[in-house]
């Protein structure tokens, strides 16, 4: 399908492929990507981290989401942070609140920088 869509649309600098959740995210396989970004949701509790997996261990961005529910859910992003640097390394990882526009750029500078797509 990506490559009927390049083919298509020649001029793409970038294209997306979201795997539809965590049913699929364990069959996707990340060599089909340049870059990947996996994404939680703090929603899900602060132990999501801790427990690991390729896409928490591997991926080449880790984005938690939805940092501005962990009061409302009882999740500690002290905890999350601390169990994403052990499980992950130095790979990195961000804190983000999408909707209150929380974190929007260091992941786009993080697709610019290694994803090839520099301004400069």
């Amino acid at each position: 399908a990506v490559a009927e869509m390049r083919q298509k649309f020649p001029q793409l600098d970038l294209v997306l492929i979201e795997s539809g959740g965590d049913n699929l995210a364990a069959t996707f396989s990340p060599e089909l990507a340049d870059l990947t970004l996996y994404v939680i949701d703090v929603a899900a509790g602060d132990k999501i981290p801790s427990k690991g997996g390729p896409g928490i261990t591997r991926s080449d961005l880790l984005v938690i989401n939805k940092i501005d529910l962990a009061p409302h859910v009882g999740a500690s992003l002290e905890v999350m942070e601390r169990d994403a640097k052990r499980m992950r390394g130095a790979r990195p990882f961000v804190f983000t609140d999408l909707r209150a526009g929380r974190g929007i750029d260091a992941i786009a500078r993080f697709i610019e920088d290694k994803g090839g797509l520099g301004t400069g």
